[in-house]
C-alpha cells in the first residue's frame, strides 16, 4: 500500500533529473578521463531507462481483467521493478566495479578536475531535489514506521526502487567528488580508482536489497500487516460478522484481492444472508478503495 503517495511524480522528478546529471557527468568524464566520473555518468543513464521501465509498468499495471488474466494486470509492476533491480546490479554496479579496476590497474591523470567538480555539484543539487520530492511521497506512504521498517513492508514497488536509486545516486556523487578531491590534493589517481569501486560496490548492495524485496512481491505477498489488521478489525466490527474464520489478502499492484471465509450472524433465509455479505463486501470496498476483488465464504469452522 502506498497510502496517499504519488509514486508517478516521483519517478518523473527522478527522471529529469538523472538525465540533466548524465549529460553533464558524461561532458565532464571525457574532459577530465575520472573513472568515477564515467561510473556516475553511466549510472545516471542507467537510472533514466530504469524510470523508463517503472513508467511502462505503471501503465501497463492499469491494463483491464480478462479471462486470460482475470486478476488484471497489477502485478506487471513488480516484473518492472525486478529487472530494474536487476540491471542496476549489472549496468550500474558491475560496470563502476570495472571501471575502477580498470582505472587501479591503468591509472590515469585527472584532466580539468575543478570542471568535474563543478559538475559533480551541481549533480548532487539535482539529485537532493529529486530525493526530497521522492522523501515527501515516502513519508505519506509510511506514516509513523520507520524507513527501514517501510523498505521491508511496502508493496510499492516502484517507489520502493526510486528511494533505493535516489539514495544510490546521491551517496554515489559525494563518494565521486571525495574521490577526485582526495585525488587533486595529492596527485594520487588511485583515489580515483577506489572511489569508482566504493561506487559499484554501493549500488550492488542497494539492488540485492530492492531484489530480495521485490522478489517477495512477485512471489505473491498479502498486504501490509498493519492494512490487513485494519481489514480484520473492520470485519470484526461489522453486525452482520460473529466471527471471522480466515482472512486470505494478496497485493496485486495497486490493488488488492481479499478471500474472506467468516461465520455469519444468524438470517432468517438465504436471501437474507446473501445480502447481509453483499452489504459487508460493498461496505468493505468503499473504506479500502484498493480493494478491487473480494470473495466472500460463509461457514462455522475454517
Amino acid at each position: 500500500m502506498s497510502g496517499n503517495a504519488n509514486s508517478l511524480r516521483a519517478i518523473l522528478l527522478a527522471l529529469g533529473a538523472n538525465f540533466a546529471i548524465f549529460a553533464t557527468k558524461l561532458f565532464a568524464a571525457i574532459i577530465t578521463g575520472s573513472g568515477a566520473m564515467m561510473a556516475e555518468a553511466v549510472h545516471s543513464l542507467a537510472d533514466c531507462g530504469n524510470q523508463g521501465l517503472l513508467l511502462l509498468g505503471m501503465r501497463q499495471s492499469k491494463r483491464p481483467a480478462s479471462d486470460e488474466y482475470p486478476l488484471g494486470w497489477g502485478r506487471a509492476l513488480y516484473f518492472w521493478s525486478f529487472l530494474v533491480a536487476i540491471l542496476l546490479f549489472s549496468v550500474g554496479g558491475m560496470f563502476s566495479v570495472y571501471e575502477g579496476i580498470h582505472k587501479l590497474t591503468d591509472p590515469e591523470p585527472l584532466k580539468w578536475p575543478w570542471l568535474a567538480l563543478g559538475v559533480l555539484a551541481f549533480g548532487i543539487v539535482a539529485e537532493s531535489i529529486s530525493m526530497r520530492g521522492c522523501m515527501q511521497e515516502v513519508n505519506k506512504a509510511r506514516g509513523k514506521q520507520n524507513l527501514w521498517h517501510w523498505f521491508h513492508e511496502t508493496r510499492s514497488s516502484e517507489l520502493l526502487v526510486i528511494f533505493g536509486e535516489d539514495l544510490a545516486a546521491l551517496l554515489g556523487l559525494c563518494v565521486a567528488a571525495l574521490a577526485i578531491g582526495a585525488t587533486m590534493l595529492t596527485g594520487n589517481p588511485i583515489f580515483d580508482a577506489l572511489g569508482t569501486m566504493m561506487i559499484g560496490a554501493l549500488l550492488l548492495v542497494v539492488a540485492v536489497l530492492l531484489a530480495i524485496e521485490v522478489k517477495a512481491l512477485l512471489i505473491g505477498q498479502g498486504v501490509e500487516p498493519r492494512r490487513r489488521a485494519e481489514l480484520l478489525s473492520f470485519l470484526n466490527n461489522r453486525p452482520e460478522v460473529a466471527e471471522v474464520l480466515n482472512l486470505i489478502t494478496l497485493q496485486m499492484g495497486p490493488d488488492v484481492m481479499v478471500a474472506v471465509k467468516a461465520r455469519m450472524m444468524p438470517a432468517a433465509s438465504d436471501r437474507h444472508l446473501i445480502d447481509a455479505i453483499n452489504t459487508v463486501e460493498a461496505a468493505m470496498k468503499a473504506q479500502f478503495d484498493d480493494v478491487r476483488w473480494s470473495f466472500f465464504e460463509p461457514d462455522i469452522a475454517d
